[in-house]
C-alpha cells in the first residue's frame, strides 16, 4: 500500500525529464513564445523586430524541461536566428553569441534542478513511506463494521500531525481509537506515533478498555519522564476508546477528555451520553479509570468521532462550526458511501472557515445490515 501511494505519487510529479515534478502549465510558455514569435516576425514588416524575444525561450524552458530538451529548443532559436531566408529581425554577431551563451546556461540550470527535482521525488517518498507507517490508510472493513477516515495535518505539505485515529481487530473484537495530542503539526508526531504504537500492543493485551486508557496513559507519562531529561514539558492528549462486539451489535466506549461520537440514527443526530475522564498524560488513568458506557448498535446506525480541529473551527464572524446542525444534510447526500461522508464534511468545514489551521481527523463506523443480528 505504501509502495503504490509513492508510485501514485511519482507518476503525478513527473515532468517531461525523470523525476521533475513539474505543473503542466510551465511546459507551454517556451515553446508558445518561440512559435508566436516566428509567426508575428513573418506576418509583419522587416522594421518590427522581434527576435530579442527568442533570447527567452531557452530560460523559459530550462524551467520546465530537462537539459536534453533544453538544448533542443535552444538549438532552435540559434538555427532560426541564423536562416537567412526565415529572416527574424536582424540579430549581428554578437546578438547571436548572446543567445548561445543563454542557451548554454539554461542547459546547465536545467542539469541542475533535474538533480535536485530527483533528489525531492525521492525525499519525499521516502518521507511519505515514514508516515504512512505511523498513520497507515484504513481497510474499508475491519470484522462486523464498515469504516472511513479523514485526516488533514495542519502542517502544510505533510500527512501526520497532532490528531491520531487507528482501528484495529483482536482478541475482545475491534477496538479503535481516535485522539488529539497536544500541539500540532510536525513538533507532535514523536508523541502521535509512541501513542499508537501503545495502543496497537494494548488491543492484544488488555482485556477492558480502562485498560487500554491506562496502557496509553502510562506511555504519555513516562515520555514526559525522559522529556524532562531534555526540554521541560508534559505531554498530554485528549482520546476516545470505542469497542465494537463480534456481531456490531454493542459499542462500549471510553472517553478521556475528549468530544463524545456521534450517533446518526433514523434521521436524527445524538451526541451520545459519555462522561469524560481525565485526559491522557496526566498518570491517574491507572488509579481513576474513565467510566465505560456502553451502547446498543441497530443495522443502519452510522458512528461518527472527530477532533477538536472539526469542533472548535470558526468562521470570520468567530462562530464555531455547527457539525450536529449541518451533519443530516450532509449525510442525506453521501449516506451510501462513508469515504465520500468524511469528504463531504471536510469540505463544508473548509467553506464554513474558509481555511482550517489545526489538525483533523475523522473516522465514521457503519453497522450494516444483519451485522447487528
Amino acid at each position: 500500500m505504501i509502495r503504490a501511494a509513492a508510485r501514485r505519487r511519482g507518476a503525478r510529479d513527473v515532468g517531461w525529464h525523470r523525476g521533475a515534478p513539474t505543473p503542466p502549465w510551465a511546459r507551454w510558455p517556451a515553446p508558445v513564445l518561440l512559435v508566436l514569435t516566428c509567426v508575428i516576425q513573418l506576418a509583419t514588416p522587416k522594421t518590427l523586430d522581434l527576435s530579442f524575444l527568442l533570447a527567452a525561450v531557452p530560460p523559459l524552458a530550462a524551467l520546465a524541461y530537462g537539459p536534453a530538451a533544453t538544448a533542443l529548443l535552444g538549438g532552435t532559436v540559434l538555427l532560426l536566428l541564423s536562416l537567412p531566408h526565415f529572416d527574424l529581425g536582424h540579430p549581428g554577431e554578437s546578438d547571436t553569441a548572446t543567445v548561445a551563451f543563454v542557451a548554454v546556461l539554461s542547459v546547465l540550470f536545467s542539469w541542475v534542478r533535474s538533480r535536485r527535482d530527483a533528489q525531492l521525488v525521492t525525499v519525499r517518498t521516502v518521507a511519505e513511506a515514514a508516515q504512512f507507517a505511523v498513520l497507515p490508510p484504513l481497510p474499508e472493513r475491519v470484522g462486523p463494521v464498515r469504516c472511513a477516515g479523514l485526516y488533514r495535518a495542519a502542517q502544510r505539505g505533510t500527512l501526520v500531525g497532532g490528531d491520531l485515529f487507528d482501528v484495529r481487530r483482536g482478541p475482545c473484537g475491534v477496538r479503535a481509537l481516535v485522539g488529539d495530542v497536544q500541539g500540532h503539526g510536525l513538533a507532535a508526531v514523536g508523541t502521535v506515533a509512541a501513542l499508537l504504537g501503545a495502543f496497537r500492543e494494548a488491543v492484544l493485551d488488555q482485556g477492558d478498555l480502562e485498560g487500554v486508557a491506562a496502557r496509553l496513559d502510562r506511555r504519555l507519562v513516562i515520555d514526559s519522564e525522559d522529556a524532562e531529561h531534555g526540554e521541560p514539558g508534559e505531554l498530554f492528549a485528549t482520546a476516545v476508546l470505542l469497542e465494537f462486539g463480534a456481531t456490531a451489535g454493542e459499542l462500549r466506549l471510553v472517553s478521556c477528555g475528549h468530544p463524545p461520537p456521534l450517533l446518526l440514527r433514523d434521521g436524527a443526530v445524538t451526541a451520545l451520553d459519555v462522561t469524560p475522564g481525565p485526559p491522557l498524560g496526566l498518570g491517574i488513568a491507572g488509579v481513576a479509570p474513565p467510566d465505560p458506557v456502553v451502547v446498543g448498535l441497530e443495522p443502519g446506525d452510522w458512528l461518527l468521532t472527530v477532533t477538536d480541529g472539526v469542533t472548535e473551527a470558526r468562521d470570520a464572524s468567530g462562530a464555531f462550526y455547527p457539525l450536529e446542525e449541518r451533519l443530516l444534510a450532509i449525510f442525506a447526500a453521501e449516506r451510501h458511501d462513508p469515504a465520500a461522508f468524511t469528504d463531504a464534511i471536510w469540505n463544508d468545514l473548509v467553506r464554513f472557515s474558509g481555511g482550517v489551521r489545526d489538525d483533523v481527523a475523522l473516522l465514521v463506523f457503519v453497522v450494516e445490515e444483519g451485522a447487528g443480528a
